[in-house]
């Protein structure tokens, strides 16, 4: 665990899990899953994700965009494992049928439907889902040029971003203006590379002269 990144911007954790950015954004707003951190220094990226966050968010993106398992039951599912606290969604086994979320109980090794507690008799479909860190190793790779700022129509409407991401450089600038070192930037956004935060500082300095 200890080698693996522990801060993710919203784009990332979009990119990871499957889920939607108006996804994610409606469940924080709505309360139902929110990122454990807040960043209130920067004006951008305010929502940051931890690695806890991200392996909830891959079992709830199989659930409700795979198996298409309604809102209504998944927060009756949170409510019933509301006593396991934020490991609810990734300390156990869980499985669909008829789109009705499934665990198997400790003691009686039977399955059950979590929210109506009813036990079942058909066998349920799996929920799987892929290695994160796997995907996060994937995730890090660019071959872009390091340091280059470039700007793309239709991202981040037209704003610039740092070449082979999505991260628009005013959010590292909002950072550095924060008071963040290169070192903590870097850990919140792991795409980024050294040269992307000299750039980002070198053009925050420049309109601190200007």
């Amino acid at each position: 665990m200890s080698n693996t990144v522990s801060a993710f911007s919203e784009d990332q954790v979009s990119r990871l899990t499957g889920l939607t950015v108006g996804q994610l954004r409606s469940w924080n707003r709505t309360g139902f899953i929110q990122p454990e951190y807040l960043n209130k220094g920067a004006r951008t990226f305010s929502r940051i994700y931890s690695f806890r966050d991200l392996l909830r968010l891959r079992i709830l993106n199989q659930l409700r965009n795979v198996y298409r398992v309604p809102m209504h039951e998944l927060r009756r599912v949170s409510k019933e494992l509301e006593h396991l606290g934020d490991e609810k969604w990734t300390s156990q086994r869980l499985w669909v049928l008829n789109r009705r979320v499934v665990f198997e109980e400790p003691e009686s090794s039977r399955k059950r439907e979590i929210a109506s507690k009813q036990y079942i008799a058909e066998i349920p479909l799996s929920v799987v889902t892929s290695d994160a860190r796997s995907d996060i190793s994937k995730m890090n790779q660019r071959d872009d040029v390091a340091g280059e700022i470039v700007k793309k129509r239709q991202l981040h409407s037209s704003e610039e971003v740092f070449s082979g991401t999505r991260i628009p450089v005013t959010a590292i600038e909002g950072y550095i203006e924060a008071g963040f070192d290169d070192s903590e930037i870097l850990r919140r956004f792991p795409t980024l590379l050294s040269e992307d935060i000299d750039a980002a500082r070198a053009r925050h300095d420049h309109k601190g002269a200007a």
